[in-house]
C-alpha cells in the first residue's frame, strides 16, 4: 500500500501544510490570495496576476502563482534548475530569497515535497527561538 502522503500535492495541501505550523497568522484570509505569516514575516504567499510571470504562448499573466521563502539563494538555486521540478523564479525576484510555482502544476510534485518546502518556508522566516522549539519538538 502507498503512502497517503505521496500522492500528488493539491491547493488545498498549501493551506493545510502552512496553517499546521506554529504561531501562522493568515493575512486576508477571506481573499483569493492570502499570505501566511510567522512572526509578521510572510512565508507563504499567493500572487495576484503580475506582468513578470506569464504564459509564454499567450502573454497571458499566470492567475495561480505561490510564492514560498527559502533558507539560502543556493536552496533557491537548487529548486528552480532541477528541471524535474515545477519551481520557477523571475527577474522580479532576483536576489529574493523565493520560489514560485503554479497552483496548476502542484501535482507535478507529492505532497510529502510540499510539506518540505512550506516547512522550509517556515524555518526560513520563524524567529530562532521558534525554529528551535519546532525542531526539537518531533
Amino acid at each position: 500500500m502507498t503512502d497517503p502522503a505521496d500522492r500528488p500535492a493539491r491547493l488545498e495541501d498549501v493551506h493545510e501544510l502552512a496553517l499546521a505550523m506554529p504561531h501562522v497568522t493568515v493575512y486576508d484570509p477571506e481573499a483569493d490570495n492570502p499570505v501566511y505569516q510567522v512572526g509578521g514575516k510572510s512565508f507563504v504567499f499567493f500572487r495576484t496576476p503580475r506582468p513578470d510571470a506569464v504564459d509564454p504562448e499567450t502573454g497571458e499573466r499566470y492567475p495561480d502563482v505561490i510564492v514560498f521563502w527559502v533558507e539560502s539563494d543556493a536552496d533557491k538555486q537548487a529548486l528552480v534548475q532541477d528541471e524535474s521540478n515545477p519551481f520557477f523564479t523571475t527577474p522580479h525576484f532576483d536576489g529574493h530569497r523565493s520560489v514560485l510555482i503554479r497552483a496548476s502544476r502542484l501535482g507535478e510534485i507529492t505532497r510529502t515535497e510540499l510539506a518540505e518546502v512550506v516547512q522550509d518556508a517556515w524555518l526560513s522566516r520563524a524567529s530562532a527561538r521558534r525554529r528551535d522549539a519546532w525542531l526539537h519538538s518531533g
